[in-house]
């Protein structure tokens, strides 16, 4: 039987829950989540095997409209550079409700010859679900949808309707990573990601958008991995407000990633954290590469 392999990218907007569904499709919590927008800082791929069909998952930051500062730059060019030479897109929306940046995406979806599955998110907190068939006619209209699919990427409802249909999509072809693989990112990015999660659940209003999280040491031995962590922000205002009184918030932190991360190394992890200032970092270009967020140079 010949195997099936193909670039899967998931798209949409900021917060209509992308990253969600990427970890219920690989069973792997591999993307932060939160309820804030912009929580996907870059493109991050998922490895999805089953049997002879491999799907490689890119969850892309949110495509938006606001174009201020070189970080929201950055993500939408990472956004729009992930769509480049992929098999199938998945275009995610948010039950009832249409945006102009929802517009947007599908206007940028349009230029692509790739097939398209359209995923309306988060059914299971519709009251009344006999309002979905008139919206799926209703998007049914507006592109060139190979299938609508209505799910909740929370409960995992339907999803596994979107799995089978785009992995009957793939192209044939050899496998690009070991079955038993789910990721292509380092240790060090995922702990990173995990410290900059739990600050985003903690944290108020605009504050996690000028967060970043740099890992200067990822040490390990038999017993014990060592980890040290710097969080940035952009005034020493911001840096009180993530330490908290007496501390308790950086330790709050300290603690929920601590966790997560035993888990997801599977050894006990000594964690340091520390809060310093560089002002108008999301603005710099510099030191937006210095922390990683690095492009191709995709064009906007």
């Amino acid at each position: 039987m010949a195997s099936h392999c193909g670039l899967v990218a998931i798209v949409g907007r900021p917060n209509v829950g992308k990253s969600t569904l990427v970890n219920r499709l690989i069973g792997q919590k591999l993307c932060i989540t939160s309820r804030r927008p912009q929580t996907t800082r870059h493109a991050i791929i998922g490895i999805h095997t089953v049997g002879d069909a491999q799907a490689i998952l890119i969850d892309t930051p949110g495509l938006h409209n606001r174009r201020k500062g070189a970080l929201n730059r950055y993500l939408n060019r990472t956004a729009a550079a992930a769509l480049a030479d992929v098999d199938v897109l998945v275009f995610v929306v948010d039950r009832l409700y249409w945006t102009d940046e929802d517009q947007a995406v599908l206007e940028r979806l349009r230029e692509h010859r790739a097939p398209l599955l359209l995923a309306i998110n988060k059914v299971d907190l519709l009251p009344d679900k006999s309002v979905l068939l008139p919206r799926i006619e209703a998007l049914a209209e507006s592109g060139r949808y190979s299938e609508i699919i209505p799910l909740s990427a929370h409960t995992g409802h339907n999803v596994a309707s979107l799995e089978q249909r785009l992995l009957d999509l793939l192209p044939e072809g050899a496998h690009m990573f070991a079955e038993d693989q789910y990721t292509d990112r380092s240790e060090r990015c995922r702990a990173a990601e995990v410290v900059r999660e739990k600050l985003t659940r903690q944290l108020d209003q605009e504050l996690p958008y000028v967060l970043s999280v740099e890992i200067e040491r990822f040490q390990r031995n038999k017993k014990l991995l060592t980890i040290n962590a710097v969080i940035w922000v952009e005034r020493a205002s911001q840096k009180a407000i993530v330490i908290g009184r007496g501390g308790e918030g950086l330790k709050r932190v300290g603690s929920r990633a601590r966790k997560d991360m035993e888990r997801l190394f599977g050894q006990q992890v000594l964690l340091h954290l520390w809060v310093r200032v560089k002002e108008r970092w999301t603005d710099d270009e510099q030191a937006l590469q210095r922390l990683g967020y690095v492009d191709s140079g995709a064009q906007e």
